[in-house]
């Protein structure tokens, strides 16, 4: 945790020279990509809800509640809080056919993401397995360290994960059919290209720009590949999600990353904690805003709970 508190002492000390027009510009293109991608799971739901109407907004609303948990809580609990909000506004929904889009929306996304760090492979930028345990990092150093355990947890995730399917599948009727609606969209290839496919390419090039402009906020020399630099950096750190954002170890991957390039160190961690502060609260204000209007509340915590017991027994949430 000094790693963290250090690193955003050395953006608050740079805080002066931040150029505010292009950090505006960003958060415009941050908000740009949420929009574009609620219409991806938006057109995703519609598919597996066809009787149903599935209003934009309340999507949207959903999505950015969902997204404002997972920059303050780990393990993707906004995943929940977005089910939930999706449930009670789209009438005649259900957890079992819900969760499947969850999957269905990150397929394009693992494509992507997939080449960008094979890219980054290429490049001979990213640390090897021996290297990461010594990065001043939060999330990879306790796994780095304790393989053997983590291998464990994983595989006691993965046996919940199955015991949970053999549940359901025992006792909500029409099982396979209400799991195969939530990939629906898979089977219209057109639609799926043209309404998933095509939103979530334009979420990336707004990702991209938004990189592009915190680069240019925070006088890190801004380029192609220094933002295809920080994509992969941002996907790498998102693969073990202990920690909400993966903080830290993005601190510690930007500056690897980046070690052949002549810039300082401080002027990394100054853009990397710089951008992600302004990421994290402006989806946070924008989730808390979301859950107040949808939800009436902000505590979260209330609404994934009654899910859970949904969750438990499957024959009541279908």
């Amino acid at each position: 945790m000094g790693q963290v508190v250090d690193a955003a002492r050395t953006f608050f000390d740079q805080l002066a020279a931040v150029g505010w027009t292009m950090l505006g510009v960003a958060l415009a293109c941050h908000l740009a990509r949420l929009v574009a991608r609620s219409l991806a799971w938006r057109n995703i739901l519609a598919a597996s809800f066809p009787t149903a109407r599935v209003r934009r907004l309340a999507v949207f609303g959903a999505y950015v509640a969902g997204v404002g948990v997972n920059s303050i809580a780990p393990a993707r609990a906004g995943d929940v809080v977005k089910l939930v909000l999706t449930k009670h506004r789209v009438e005649g929904t259900s957890y079992v056919t819900l969760a499947p889009t969850l999957l269905v929306e990150t397929l394009f996304d693992s494509v992507v993401a997939a080449g960008i760090l094979l890219w980054a492979l290429t490049q001979h930028v990213l640390p090897g397995l021996d290297v990461l345990p010594k990065l001043p990092s939060i999330d990879w150093h306790w796994p780095a360290h304790h393989p053997h355990a983590t291998i464990l947890i994983a595989v006691v995730w993965v046996t919940v994960i199955v015991l949970l399917v053999v549940v359901w599948s025992r006792h909500v009727e029409g099982f396979r059919q209400r799991v195969g609606a939530g990939f629906a969209i898979l089977r219209q290839p057109r639609r799926f290209v043209t309404g998933v496919v095509g939103w979530q390419a334009l979420s990336w090039v707004a990702r991209a720009a938004t990189v592009y402009c915190f680069l240019r906020a925070f006088h890190v020399p801004a380029s192609a590949h220094a933002t295809l630099l920080v994509l992969a950096v941002q996907s790498l750190s998102t693969l073990l999600p202990f920690t909400p954002g993966g903080i830290g170890t993005q601190q510690g991957l930007i500056v690897y990353v980046f070690r052949r390039e002549p810039l300082a160190k401080t002027a990394l961690v100054s853009f990397s904690v710089g951008m992600q502060i302004a990421l994290t609260a402006a989806n946070v204000l924008l989730g808390l805003a979301a859950l107040a209007a949808m939800a009436r509340t902000v505590r979260w915590k209330r609404l994934v709970a009654p899910a859970r017991r949904e969750l438990e027994r499957p024959e009541a949430s279908s």
